[in-house]
């Protein structure tokens, strides 16, 4: 079967999930065109006779150069954690219209990027805007807050396998055996993230997950949530803004100035533990993941071999402190950009 025809019959499929979920009327038809940068899911923006709409249906293996299978149950639990997180925070996520859990997809509001651009999108351009990332760093405490101590959520999510598959194996257990010296390290920051249960974390806060809308941000691709520990989320998020220092040097300063903005808004909202301790595991856990978006299973495509050499340095140099926080994280980063 070639390539094209295997497309058609693909969306006669799609089509037939629309109709099941009264989108679209047995005698028409939907126009299906893909959207780039979805690794773990396909996605589409969906032309329908009377509006258009976003469809994500999650992939059994992601579309990276290593070998990475993910359990496509997890399409269920974004569509639960945007219905979770639109109690707490109405305008940080898209409306969800309807979702086939035996399919693996659902389908969303379409946002137009020209209205809702996103923030790795104005950060590849140099718009490094600290405003927004404090209202980032604001919504994400504010739903951690929201989430925390929730035993009902606790039970929805109890998502360990899944996360493991996803976040704790592909970054911190890869990067281990990368760096085998590093292994105790990272295996017990891995052990200590994967049994820290605190308050529902969306898992993966990028800035290509990320949305600057008119009433602030929109968090998309929730497939890794799981009640687990929102140190994760912070550190996953300042990860890439200081990566993003070494791709657009002439912008260091304010992407350190986001990082500092998102770090200060959403320490402002941790509730449920003191801030210097959940601060310290942040810290911690922070160079294990600069480490492992060069040497993990899913590296960032935009690094320059002789830009992964020198996050490598600083990482295992950060690991090998016994006692961290942001401030000296950012420091020592700095430092390394001036050097």
């Amino acid at each position: 079967m070639s390539e094209t025809s295997s497309a058609r019959e693909d969306e006669a499929g799609l089509d037939d999930a629309l109709r099941r979920l009264g989108l679209l009327d047995s005698q028409a038809s939907a126009c299906w065109t893909p959207l780039t940068g979805g690794v773990s899911s396909d996605i589409w923006r969906v032309d329908l006779p009377d509006r258009s709409v976003c469809v994500k249906r999650a992939r059994a293996v992601l579309a990276v150069e290593a070998e990475w299978h993910a359990p496509v149950e997890r399409n269920a639990f974004e569509v639960a954690w945007l219905e979770a997180a639109r109690r707490v925070a109405p305008d940080a996520v898209p409306h969800l219209i309807g979702h086939l859990p035996d399919a693996h997809l659902f389908v969303m509001e379409y946002l137009e990027p020209s209205r809702y651009p996103l923030w790795k999108s104005e950060l590849a351009a140099g718009q490094a805007d600290d405003a927004f990332a404090a209202s980032v760093g604001s919504v994400l405490g504010k739903l951690h807050a929201g989430f925390a101590g929730d035993a009902e959520l606790a039970e929805r999510f109890a998502t360990d396998d899944l996360f493991h598959s996803l976040r704790i194996e592909p970054y911190l257990l890869r990067t281990a055996e990368a760096h085998p010296d590093l292994a105790p390290r990272l295996e017990w920051l891995a052990d200590r993230t994967a049994n820290n249960p605190r308050t529902l974390v969306h898992g993966d806060v990028s800035p290509k997950n990320l949305m600057n809308g008119p009433k602030g941000p929109v968090f998309l691709d929730a497939e890794c949530a799981w009640y687990g520990d929102p140190a994760f989320d912070v550190a996953f998020c300042l990860t890439h803004l200081l990566l993003k220092c070494r791709w657009v040097p002439a912008q260091s300063n304010g992407y350190l100035a986001c990082f500092d903005a998102f770090r200060l808004a959403h320490s402002g909202c941790v509730s449920w533990e003191p801030a210097e301790e959940f601060e310290a595991r942040v810290a911690a856990l922070l160079p294990a993941l600069l480490l492992a978006r060069v040497d993990g299973k899913s590296p960032v495509d935009y690094l320059k071999p002789s830009d992964r050499d020198v996050v490598r340095r600083v990482s295992r140099r950060l690991l090998s402190e016994s006692e961290l926080d942001l401030a000296v994280v950012r420091d020592i980063w700095l430092r390394s950009l001036i050097q």
